[in-house]
């Protein structure tokens, strides 16, 4: 029988079923001709070929009577030039840049690659073998789903705790889960995750990426597997190795269930470069679509690819088809999938013009004019590895971004490094120096101690060296400065010293992180001591050393609670996560203080000799309002009208002095291993490396 084929149109991009046909559209500038492959439920046959119609640089067709579930791929005609930037070559199934879902993994076989590889010439050379038994397919999706009224908690960013995340290194070794679900989106929204996460107070869960990601060549070679997922090869199709069941909607039930327990969900996601890596790559999609349209390619030899991303490749989203591709994938991510906001893997690339990084760039004006994208929460890695990299501060109003000079001076200073009390202060304070422009807030500054990238907490005071040896690199990847600080021994210990003073750290680290202004966001499993065993890159262990561990919560319980019990007091207390930058302007009664000071230990206010003092290690932060409750607070929110936190990282103990007031001072909360008592002259005995936080009673 022969199928009937309509014209089509070129808009929409993808495949989109209308209830009676498909509509397939597919942009490529450079093609001569392209053809729609249509395969068997399996994807394992190949059934037909269709030749597409162009358009305006798109080709396109329309079958009446196809539906969801088809599989199908494209195969590119044109010229096959790489000294020119095209790398066309028919032999080679490519997936549909817009395909809602994949079906199949990649199989690492010599025919994947547009060249034969092996030969002299390498890349210049043309391979005649058909790809399509070993590469991923596209396939048609039906988008409907019952949200049964879903709607966004949309959290303000003055109260959002983040709880950074991977959807299956925090389930698979989950008892409380069923096993079927365990390492799943589904896993992700049990009941016992969800009574997990609302029970700790995080407000927000961001996601490592959960795009359709392949792992390396390289990785599988050596038995590993890219567990990060930073490898993107489908923008819009959720990965299938976190699907229980196979059925994409299980996404989309993830979001309903969290939503409905009034969490947020935030999606790591890599537009700066794809898994197809440098001119030795395999050919999956984009670049057998149109190479030079969609990667960035070295102006006088577009052989070679421009490699900001570090991984072979940068998405090209100079060109305005590239651009509209990822606003289409966030758009759809929102849409239809329902997500709140977007964390954006090194965001430089995605602002980078002709002239270098902009802020005002293509990219940012698209997002702030879309009235769908303006409105979720952007968050920034604002560094890249190209030319001008290191951005920080310098995203557009309504973009937060990882604060890193936030995470590098808290470790430095519970180190016990010295000259960082300047600097320190302004951590606490939000990082105005670098948010404060453009009437930027302090929930700008994400700030974070340790991330999926890096040691863990408990890693992080129990090793002064990375022991990244499993990965197979000879231990030269991940990051070689990590300020971290083992308390006298590298790795476990039996020092029952040791071990107190590295919980102590753990909660100091922590307490910091929440009771200093901005935005917070905790790495799953700090709360709960989980170790990679020194190990600060764990891109590819999919293993336990990634996944956490649930048989530790009895011996964990006192730290779990002390996590609970600091979100708590953010929660409680607006002066923890103000709205606004304070600069001491403001006097209020009747505790008489400013906004804020900064404390010595004497309880004077501190000098500029005093910021400027190598020795000096402690120092108070005091705020102050004037009491009143926000119409919209829960009967929880406190009418504190003062807090002071006193932090010391001295290695020895001292005395401090709270500020003189007519009312007592209460503490409320203490890192020490020993009680804190405040005696009638306002004295206060502080623990060696130690934080309090005090109350004014009024």
């Amino acid at each position: 029988m022969t199928r009937i084929k309509l014209r089509g149109t070129p808009q929409p991009p993808g495949a989109h079923w209308d209830g009676h046909g498909v509509n397939f559209a597919l942009f490529s500038a450079h093609a001569e001709r392209v053809e729609l492959c249509l395969f068997d439920a399996a994807g394992e046959h190949e059934v037909e070929r269709i030749e597409l119609e162009a358009s305006d640089h798109f080709w396109h067709c329309y079958l009446p009577g196809c539906g969801p579930g088809t599989v199908y791929g494209y195969r590119v005609y044109g010229p096959y030039q790489p000294d020119e930037g095209h790398r066309f070559n028919p032999n080679k199934l490519l997936l549909d840049p817009y395909a809602r879902s994949l079906l199949g993994h990649l199989q690492w076989d010599d025919s994947v690659y547009g060249y034969t590889p092996g030969d002299n010439d390498q890349d210049l050379s043309f391979d005649s073998r058909d790809s399509a038994a070993f590469v991923p397919k596209s396939v048609v999706v039906d988008e409907s789903f019952d949200w049964r009224n879903d709607l966004p908690p949309r959290i303000p960013w003055a109260r959002t705790i983040i709880y950074e995340t991977h959807v299956r290194g925090i389930t698979q070794l989950n008892k409380a889960v069923a096993e079927v679900e365990r390492g799943s989106f589904a896993g992700l929204a049990s009941n016992s995750m969800i009574d997990y996460l609302t029970s700790l107070g995080v407000t927000t869960v961001e996601l490592l990426p959960v795009h359709a990601f392949v792992d390396d060549y390289f990785l599988q070679q050596k038995g590993l597997r890219n567990y990060w997922g930073y490898n993107s090869i489908g923008f819009f199709a959720a990965e299938s190795r976190y699907l229980s069941n196979g059925d994409r909607n299980e996404f989309k039930t993830m979001v309903r269930r969290l939503h409905a327990a009034g969490i947020e969900v935030i999606l790591d996601v890599v537009y700066n470069h794809t898994a197809e890596g440098d001119q030795t790559g395999p050919s999956l999609s984009f670049r057998g679509i149109d190479n030079l349209s969609y990667y960035r390619l070295v102006e006088d030899d577009p052989r070679l690819y421009i490699n900001d991303s570090g991984c072979g490749n940068s998405l090209n989203l100079n060109h305005p088809q590239v651009l509209q591709m990822v606003i289409d994938s966030l758009r759809h991510w929102v849409i239809e999938m329902h997500v709140d906001g977007f964390r954006f893997d090194l965001a430089v690339s995605l602002g980078r013009e002709e002239h270098g990084f902009d802020n005002h760039g293509a990219f940012f004006e698209a997002i702030q004019q879309d009235a769908v994208l303006s409105r979720v929460k952007l968050i920034a890695e604002p560094w890249d590895l190209g030319p001008g990299g290191y951005q920080l501060g310098a995203f557009p109003p309504g973009w937060a971004e990882w604060n890193d000079r936030f995470r590098d001076c808290l470790r430095r200073y519970w180190r016990g490094d010295t000259g960082l009390l300047a600097e320190f202060a302004r951590s606490l304070h939000g990082s105005s120096d670098l948010f404060e422009h453009n009437n930027r807030r302090p929930s700008a500054s994400i700030n974070l101690v340790t991330s999926h990238d890096g040691f863990t907490l408990a890693d992080l005071v129990s090793y002064n060296e990375r022991h990244n040896e499993p990965n197979g690199e000879k231990n030269q990847d991940g990051h070689s400065a990590n300020f971290s600080f083992n308390c006298g021994v590298e790795g476990p210990s039996d020092d029952p010293k040791i071990n107190q003073l590295r919980r102590r750290q753990r909660r100091n680290l922590l307490a910091t992180l929440f009771l200093a202004q901005g935005t917070p966001m905790l790495l799953a499993g700090d709360e709960l001591g989980h170790s990679q065993l020194g190990n600060n890159n764990a891109y590819c262990q999919d293993n336990e050393s990634s996944w956490q561990d649930w048989s530790v919560l009895a011996d964990e319980a006192e730290m779990l609670d002390f996590v609970r019990r600091l979100i708590q007091l953010r929660r409680d207390y607006p002066l923890l996560h103000k709205d606004r930058f304070v600069h001491g302007e403001e006097q209020f009664e009747p505790s008489g203080f400013n906004n804020i000071q900064w404390l010595r230990n004497d309880g004077e206010m501190m000098q500029d000799a005093d910021w400027h003092d190598p020795r000096r290690k402690v120092l108070g932060m005091l705020l102050a309002a004037n009491g009143a409750t926000a119409a919209n607070s829960s009967p929880r929110v406190k009418k504190t009208t003062a807090l002071v936190i006193v932090f010391n990282a001295d290695s020895a103990p001292l005395e401090f002095n709270l500020p003189a007031s007519e009312y007592r001072w209460h503490c409320v909360l203490t890192t020490a291993d020993t009680e804190v008592t405040v005696t009638d002259s306002n004295v206060i005995a502080l623990e060696a490396r130690s934080l309090q936080l005090f109350e004014l009673q009024t």
